[in-house]
């Protein structure tokens, strides 16, 4: 029988320097730029456009309309690459000023498909109450999840333990989809928005349930064999392993689809909800389960004094 939970060691340490390499990342954007993402409009405050060409247009043409403006843009092309869409983030910008904007866009780089194009402006005290939503909505979820898990599991001994390393789990997904935003928020420019947030979510949503999966095959086991712990935990993996597996690749193969062909509005969202998936697949089996056999081992080895 292979020992999954025997090499526990292995998988905590490539957690760890995964983990490491996303907190180091995001410490160096936090000294570099005074925050530890990038952070985009909808956070920061500011315009947004989505311009739409009849022609194909480039970027440089497309700056130096935003430069002699006085402005700062960040540019990047949107959908199959012809060059005909184009999001552009800069400081706020005045309605009256955005009506020059695009007619010197449409002047000076290609025409425009004006109904198409569209323009928004973001407070900063949006993106704060957002912020504030999503980290509340995290909190509640694991208590949520937590308190799901010990009620559910009430009849198993040390009950309370099972939520623990559940939660525990999540944060480590979190950390690694964080950890990766930030890693391609310096490589690629990428910043945070709404849809950062969305996928986050989501993934809080979607570490648990494998982890589920595996703690009830522990329970299951429990109660018809009398073995080791760490022998019964590893027989419960290797018994679910193979559902789990095939139940998220299946997932895995539609967001792989959707991150080639969706186009770049959809890539950060999909990417960061990609990660999150493979890390809490990885997570359920390598990390909450091991996790869970440590904790046991380490209340059986405390004199027996101790434990009373």
């Amino acid at each position: 029988m292979v020992d999954v939970v025997g090499k526990r060691k292995w998988f905590f340490l490539i957690s760890g320097l995964l983990i490491l390499a996303g907190v180091g990342t995001m410490i160096y954007s936090a000294v570099t730029t005074g925050s530890l993402l990038p952070v985009g409009v909808d956070f920061t405050g500011g315009s947004r456009f989505v311009i739409h060409f009849d022609e194909a247009a480039r970027e440089g043409d497309i700056r130096s309309v935003f430069t002699a403006h006085d402005l700062d843009p960040t540019i990047q092309q949107l959908g199959e690459t012809d060059g005909r869409t184009w999001q552009i983030r800069t400081s706020f910008v005045n309605p009256d000023e955005v009506q020059e904007l695009l007619d010197a866009l449409s002047e000076s780089v290609a025409p425009l498909d004006r109904e198409s194009s569209r323009y928004d402006a973001v407070a900063p005290s949006i993106g704060g109450e957002v912020t504030r939503a999503a980290a509340l909505a995290v909190v509640v979820a694991s208590t949520i999840v937590l308190l799901f898990i010990w009620y559910s599991f009430r009849k198993v001994s040390h009950a309370f333990r099972y939520g623990a390393c559940a939660i525990a789990g999540m944060v480590h997904n979190l950390l690694i989809a964080t950890g990766f935003f930030a890693v391609m928020g310096l490589l690629r420019g990428w910043e945070v928005d709404a849809l950062f947030l969305t996928a986050i979510l989501t993934v809080v949503g979607f570490s648990v349930q494998d982890t589920i999966v595996v703690f009830d095959r522990v329970r299951e086991n429990a109660r018809k064999r009398h073995e080791p712990f760490e022998q019964l935990v590893n027989r419960s993996i290797l018994e679910v392993v193979g559902r789990s597996l095939t139940t998220q690749l299946n997932a895995m193969f539609v967001m792989t689809a959707i991150l080639l062909f969706g186009g770049a509005s959809l890539e950060k969202f999909v990417a960061t909800w990609l990660v999150g998936m493979v890390s809490g697949t990885y997570s359920s089996i390598c990390i909450a389960v091991p996790l869970l056999v440590v904790w046991e081992n380490r209340s059986d080895r405390r004199p027996a004094g101790a434990r009373a």
